[in-house]
């Protein structure tokens, strides 16, 4: 009996010697686990962030006029930091963001470029006679067919300053951040569209609101 207790009594470190390093080996694969779910779980979301277009709610505020610059009737093209190009129209003399209605200039069509009469008081695409009215509804045309609208963009004025919320380019330098004024003096014939490519006329200071 003594012979047997001094033999347990002698198996006994070695016994919780290998459950310690059996738990120190767990303990270990856990936390490597751990940090390579961590390591991949932020390069996602580096990556996510330029692979993928932004968010709905991902816009920033660019300067676009003075109000004082734009007439009451008068449309100008402005084309964002990210490429989209809209036009924004001046309704009223307020002298606040009611003023105005910023909606694309891209028909949702076939992509042309839509622009304002005045003299007519609608937008009018001249790849296929797309018409919408001031607020950017489609009354005629395939627009008006299939009621795809003009997408509105919001706006607001600080100081006598015109300012759009417009989505942030994917890659820019700091430099580059700002929107353009585009010249609207092209001329359209049924078919085709000559706008499309928009031409710089004045490029602002690309200072956020």
């Amino acid at each position: 009996m003594k012979m047997a207790d001094e033999a347990r009594r002698q198996d006994l470190p070695d016994s919780e010697g290998a459950h310690r390093r059996e738990f120190l080996k767990n303990i270990s694969s856990v936390a490597m686990g751990a940090g390579l779910i961590g390591g991949y779980g932020a390069f996602g979301l580096i990556a996510g962030r330029y692979l993928y277009p932004a968010t709905v709610g991902d816009v920033m505020w660019q300067f676009v006029a003075e109000v004082t610059g734009i007439k009451v009737g008068e449309a100008i093209r402005y084309r964002g930091p990210a490429g989209e190009t809209i036009n924004i129209t001046r309704r009223s003399r307020t002298g606040d963001a009611d003023d105005f209605i910023a909606l694309s200039s891209t028909c949702p069509h076939l992509g042309c470029q839509v622009r304002w009469e005045a003299q007519n008081n609608r937008f009018f695409c001249p790849c296929h006679s797309g018409v919408f009215d001031p607020t950017g509804k489609a009354t005629a045309g395939p627009p008006g067919e299939a009621g795809q609208s003009l997408p509105r963009y919001n706006l607001k004025v600080e100081n006598g300053m015109l300012h759009i919320a417009v989505p942030p380019p994917r890659f820019s330098k700091a430099n580059e951040t700002g929107g353009v004024i585009e010249s609207d003096d092209c001329i359209s014939a049924p078919g085709h569209d000559p706008c499309l490519a928009g031409r710089p006329r004045k490029k602002d200071s690309g200072a956020n609101a």
